[in-house]
């Protein structure tokens, strides 16, 4: 087949399932392990993944009641930053892009875009960057207790945030070094530019102080799924992450964010999609339901109420754990991943505690169960009927669960002509099919 699916290994702590830390042989202190980090990327990287992915949240999740008793009791809910570990694990892999998410509303551009430029460097053209709009206001609290912006001002905030990384990035052209030795000229003045940018949130003048990088511009990333995300993912991105837990509806969001790629003059099919999905692989059916059944049984309702609490930001703790979750008309947090959850409580009558255990164990993300073979052809009809270009594998508890999948579906996929047996190039941009954006300067 022409047309690969591809990969990323999305991986968060011990599983993205809230219970993951409970199960008897999970190792909850690997969370600050350095070791176990490498191990994560090497299993992906010997699946042939195009890259791993690490989440971020500026805060600990206590946005319900406003406390960290949830949180802390209940979640593992500490985290590194995602960004330093790409510098270590660039170092243990050769081929597997590595991305990290950053957000717009809490950083500098210049300061970033020297970060993400320097990794891109190091690791050879492997770097990804997960452009996030902070929806938290615990993360507002830890940044000078500002209130979190507006929906709409975030998302005016990253667009010139993202487009003036982009002029950073740019301003050094692709071959500005002379290293003559005897003359003592290094580097041709004029291919590095001045940017003198002066916009509504930022005044930066340039340059950056880093060289154009091995793939010019490190892959960009969008999570967001409502009409101010698809248009900015469109705009912008290489790559959309989202949840979508229907066939039908992921079919209709893919035809969707292609037509507004058009509208941005862009070529459909240059901006990957690729929902989230969390497989329990099994030698049958039965055992991989049981797995399943087993950690959501063990999900404390509570973990799953402060995770949606945080995203939502808005503190369900004021509602009535045995009743439904009542109208929220109007929120501050993550806008399209409420509505999935709104949608799911009231098609199946879910109470708040009903909701929190299924939360918990999800996010709103697709589950699937079954045998390698049963996950390959849903994976493969997922793929087959343009509802996306690929998968965030999301490992429900690890490092098992990554282990499954790489021994059991990759293989599976590969023999059905869907997935790459062995890497065809060296950068995240190749692996993704993506071309290498020209120099803006000499463009």
């Amino acid at each position: 087949m022409s047309r690969q699916l591809h990969l990323g290994a999305f991986l968060m702590g011990i599983g993205h399932h809230a219970s993951a830390w409970r199960l008897p042989d999970a190792q909850p202190g690997n969370l600050t392990s350095p070791a176990y980090f490498k191990a994560l990327a090497q299993t992906a990287e010997r699946g042939k993944f195009d890259y791993l992915f690490f989440a971020d949240r500026l805060a600990l999740s206590d946005r319900f009641g406003d406390n960290l008793d949830a949180s802390v009791r209940y979640l593992t809910s500490s985290r590194l930053d995602p960004v330093a570990l790409l510098g270590l694990l660039a170092g243990a892999t050769s081929h597997i892009g590595l991305a990290a998410t950053a957000s717009t509303t809490f950083n500098h551009p210049f300061t970033l875009a020297r970060t993400f430029a320097t990794l891109d460097h190091l690791s050879e053209g492997r770097i990804g960057w997960n452009i996030v709009t902070s929806t938290n206001d615990g993360e507002a609290l830890n940044h000078s207790a500002e209130p979190i912006l507006e929906h709409e001002l975030r998302y005016r905030r990253a667009r010139e945030f993202v487009e003036l990384a982009i002029k950073l990035w740019d301003s050094w052209e692709d071959d500005p070094f002379i290293h003559d030795k005897v003359t003592g000229e290094f580097a041709h003045p004029k291919r590095v530019h001045y940017l003198n940018h002066a916009g509504e949130f930022f005044n930066v003048r340039g340059p950056l102080n880093v060289p154009r990088s091995p793939q010019g511009h490190p892959v960009l990333i969008q999570a967001g799924s409502s009409d101010t995300g698809q248009d900015f993912a469109a705009s912008v991105a290489d790559v959309i992450f989202t949840a979508q837990p229907d066939l039908q509806k992921a079919k209709a969001f893919y035809e969707t964010v292609n037509q507004r790629l058009l509208a941005q003059g862009r070529a459909a099919g240059s901006l990957k999609i690729m929902p989230g999905v969390m497989p329990f692989v099994g030698k049958s059916k039965d055992e991989a339901q049981a797995r399943f059944a087993e950690l959501e049984d063990n999900v404390h309702p509570l973990a799953g109420l402060a995770l949606l609490s945080d995203s939502m930001n808005h503190d369900l703790s004021v509602y009535l754990l045995d009743e439904p979750l009542p109208e929220v008309k109007e929120i501050r947090g993550n806008q399209s991943r409420f509505k999935l959850v709104q949608e799911l409580s009231q098609r199946e009558g879910l109470t708040l505690r009903q909701l929190g255990k299924r939360f918990g164990g999800s996010r709103s993300h697709r589950v699937l169960a079954g045998t390698a073979s049963e996950v390959a052809d849903d994976l493969e009809q997922w793929f087959t009927e343009r509802a996306c270009d690929g998968f965030n594998i999301m490992p429900p508890y690890l490092p098992q669960s990554l282990d499954d999948f790489v021994n059991g579906v990759v293989p599976e996929l590969q023999r059905r002509g869907l997935f790459r047996r062995e890497y065809s190039g060296r950068t995240l941009r190749e692996h993704l099919g993506l071309a290498r954006p020209a120099n803006a300067p000499r463009a």
